[in-house]
């Protein structure tokens, strides 16, 4: 190697970060109110179910005070959601771009997860004000956030890379897709905690990665939301979904390439 030539992981890094500025820029400059959109959305979502389960229903589920238990789970579903939704039109969105560009083609999944995770980290400042408006105390297993985000980001990029290129094959798996992820919404601890399920679902609820996830989050202001074994097996579900997309990536790459 040169002197002063970039390695490809380098390479690989400085374009992921030039397309990821690029997202972020094109999403906010024609828009008056620009960061705040990315907050909008679950702020309203948590108000409407604070509203429903505190105002108007006698809440059983979750702990107190319960916005701040509702924003620790709904501002990280956000970015799953906001990624794996694009991650549906990736491809056929970037067409052109992608055939007459020679960088890894991954890219352009993990380009989404990496903004959607900047608009998840922007957010953040949001939980740490209504936690200190409503009195959340802030415990030691704050440590476990940077645990949360990395394996939210493995399996959020595992899922992209699997979806992006069958969407290209199946068109309709974009429509599926919100159905599913509509249905995982309220298959997730969001709205509830894994220590509300009754015994015989817990341990099904271990296999949602995501309960594993809001888990680590949300121990930051309630420990006893922290399972180790939900988190463990949600991890490793993690891990196999990444190497799941990386294979099936890998596999169909070149078709995806003829077909957009």
């Amino acid at each position: 190697m040169r002197p002063g030539q970039r390695t490809p992981f380098a390479r690989y890094r400085h374009s992921l970060w030039l397309l990821t500025q690029r997202d972020l820029r094109v999403r906010y400059s024609t828009s008056l109110l620009g960061y705040f959109w990315s907050i909008l959305d679950p702020l309203v979502m948590a108000g409407i179910y604070w509203f429903v389960f505190t105002q108007v229903f006698q809440r059983t589920v979750g702990d107190v005070p319960y916005i701040v238990f509702l924003l620790s789970a709904l501002l990280p579903w956000m970015w799953f959601n906001g990624a794996i939704s694009d991650s549906t039109r990736a491809f056929l969105r970037e067409a052109k771009l992608m055939r007459s560009t020679r960088i890894p083609r991954t890219i352009w999944v993990n380009r989404l997860v990496l903004s959607k995770g900047i608009e998840f980290l922007a957010s953040l400042p949001v939980l740490v004000l209504f936690a200190v408006i409503f009195g959340a105390q802030v415990t030691p297993n704050v440590v476990f956030f940077p645990l949360a985000i990395l394996i939210q980001a493995v399996l959020t990029a595992g899922i992209g890379l699997i979806v992006a290129p069958l969407v290209v094959f199946f068109r309709d798996l974009e429509r599926a897709a919100k159905l599913v992820l509509r249905f995982l919404f309220y298959a997730s601890p969001i709205i509830y905690g894994t220590t509300d399920l009754p015994a015989q679902l817990h341990f099904w609820a271990a296999f949602n990665p995501l309960s594993g996830i809001f888990s680590l989050y949300r121990s930051a202001f309630f420990p006893e939301q922290l399972d180790w074994f939900v988190v463990g097996v949600g991890a490793a579900i993690s891990v196999a979904f990444l190497a799941l997309g990386i294979l099936v990536f890998s596999r169909t790459e070149h078709a995806v390439l003829k077909e957009i």
